[in-house]
């Protein structure tokens, strides 16, 4: 993709990071270290590789420590925008619809979790959005988890289960293709970086406070939305404080 045509991406990094305690007592999860980079740093990073280089960051636990070090680094050679979430978390979701305006409403945008450090290609993630013409492309892999999402043979969502309750959510583009998509699910696991297209914002009915899983079950009802596959050499979720040590065997 050209890189004059790359739109802006978006950092989740409000959450209050409950799972890293101690940490998230005194510091947001985006400023923990791996290596001597923090996660929000290291994020930032990727981003650049692939030419997003503005770049979107929300903010709400400890949000002034996050300013601050933004500010302090030069947003490490990117331009940040904040999208300030202070005065109420509102999960991924509602901090995608609160960032609305500060996206360019005719281009693409990719989003990661702050606690995700992976080396996925996001050209070749933006390339399969493109080939389906889709309103949400969403990188998956076959990692062994209890929440997956599940897809057709197409690779079209229509679906989420999580195994250890047995929940059980059916999306599909018409009730007639339900059975069809029942039959031919696939589990995968969501790997928290997505590709978006600018029209999402036109068709998210929920405001306030809701998580992107909500939205794209609801959106997968009559909207195209796919996953794409990646390997997990260098995939890793840190989400809690033991994830450290994995996080830096993988990313020096």
């Amino acid at each position: 993709m050209d890189a004059n045509k790359k739109a802006r991406a978006i950092i989740y990094a409000a959450g209050l990071g409950t799972r890293f305690k101690p940490w998230t007592d005194k510091h947001p999860k985006a400023l923990a270290i791996i290596n001597g980079k923090s996660l929000l740093q290291r994020n930032i990073e990727y981003l650049q590789q692939y030419g997003f280089n503005d770049v979107i960051v929300n903010v709400h636990h400890f949000a002034d420590q996050l300013k601050e070090s933004i500010q302090t680094n030069n947003g490490w050679g990117s331009n940040i925008i904040i999208s300030d979430e202070s005065d109420e978390v509102l999960e991924t979701g509602g901090g995608l619809l609160k960032a609305k305006d500060l996206f360019d409403p005719n281009e693409l945008f990719v989003s990661i979790n702050v606690d995700v450090l992976t080396d996925l290609d996001l050209n070749a993630l933006i390339e399969t959005h493109k080939k389906n013409n889709a309103l949400i492309t969403i990188a998956v892999s076959d990692r062994t988890t209890s929440r997956y999402f599940l897809f057709d043979n197409e690779s079209r969502l229509c679906g989420w289960r999580n195994t250890k309750t047995g929940e059980e959510i059916i999306s599909s583009l018409n009730k007639d293709e339900e059975d069809k998509c029942v039959e031919n699910l696939l589990q995968k696991a969501y790997s928290c970086v997505v590709v978006y297209s600018p029209e999402i914002f036109s068709k998210i009915p929920f405001t306030g406070k809701f998580s992107l899983t909500a939205l794209y079950l609801h959106l997968a009802k009559t909207n195209l939305i796919f996953g794409h596959q990646h390997t997990i050499e260098k995939w890793v979720d840190v989400g809690k404080p033991e994830s450290v040590a994995i996080a830096e065997k993988l990313f020096t």
